[in-house]
């Protein structure tokens, strides 16, 4: 079954559930979980010991007036709250090879929606272009992550892109902690200070999309360049070595900013490509994840 292009109507966004839903299950199933803890363990009740309990569980005082070795349970406290703020300014609409960038991080929010919804842990979402599109306060519950897909049907009124306001938005709402996918190009400037304050609050991801064309130049002869956003046109010789060499040079620096920036900052950084698999990238960002909190 593919999956739409463009999310046009309920039925795009049924057959997305559909799709997303087999990643859920046969990809994600058991990471989603084990990357995200809750926020303790809640005592549950006291069983007899059975083989392979952990001794540490063990509760002498039962075990002595029983005569037999009795364990603890604990159930984790989950109450998860999990956000995707999402740029959908105009050069989210840009997309050369397999898919555009709006789509991809429609597909992506859906899976890891879905696996939110899939642990009871409650799914809000924002839009934002330079202005904050949309709102979607978190809930609980399959309904609630169907209306925050569905939502990314709605065409943005705006074509800028305002991260920093954006996240000031969302931090002035959302006092919470919570878990917080961010899934942008990041090709706004002075962005750093906005996501330093809201990752010493949250628990911030970001998830960077990319076009292989944003990365190198192909020889197509004199092209017009235009910014998404800004309108702003620019003509380039493409048939010159050096004009293409001297371009991929600056997008790849950019391109490495970005990910530099996530790692000082100790951000949890997902890099994507609109013609490549996603499900990978997120196996590998989740797998690393349950590492490092098995180190702590």
């Amino acid at each position: 079954m593919p999956i739409p292009e463009i999310l046009e109507d309920a039925a795009d966004v049924r057959r997305l559930e559909i799709m997303t839903r087999r990643i859920v299950n046969n990809v994600m199933a058991g990471e989603y979980h084990s990357a995200f803890k809750g926020q303790g363990m809640e005592f549950n009740e006291v069983r007899e010991y059975r083989f392979g309990d952990d001794l540490r569980t063990i509760d002498w005082n039962v075990t002595a007036r029983t005569g037999e070795p009795h364990v603890k349970r604990y159930i984790e406290q989950r109450e998860l709250t999990v956000f995707f703020a999402i740029d959908v300014s105009a050069s989210s609409l840009f997309g050369s090879v397999r898919r555009r960038k709006r789509p991809l991080a429609a597909i992506v929010t859906a899976v890891l929606a879905f696996s939110a919804i899939r642990n009871n842990d409650r799914v809000g979402l924002m839009l934002f272009s330079d202005e904050v599109e949309s709102y979607i306060p978190p809930k609980k519950g399959r309904r609630h992550g169907l209306r925050v897909v569905r939502e990314l049907i709605n065409e943005p009124a705006h074509r800028g892109t305002d991260i920093v306001s954006a996240l000031q938005t969302f931090n002035r709402l959302q006092r919470r902690k919570s878990i917080v996918f961010l899934l942008s190009d990041f090709q706004q400037p002075n962005i750093r200070k906005a996501l330093a304050v809201t990752a010493s609050r949250h628990d911030l991801i970001a998830i960077s999309i990319t076009d292989p064309r944003e990365l190198s130049v192909p020889n197509v002869g004199l092209i017009n360049l235009e910014d998404a956003e800004s309108g702003e046109a620019m003509l380039v010789d493409t048939s010159s070595p050096r004009v293409r060499v001297a371009l991929e040079g600056r997008l790849r620096e950019r391109h490495n900013a970005i990910r530099r920036m996530m790692r000082s900052l100790k951000i949890d950084h997902i890099d994507l490509m609109t013609d490549q698999d996603f499900a990978l990238p997120l196996v590998n960002f989740f797998t690393a994840r349950i590492r490092r909190a098995a180190r702590r």
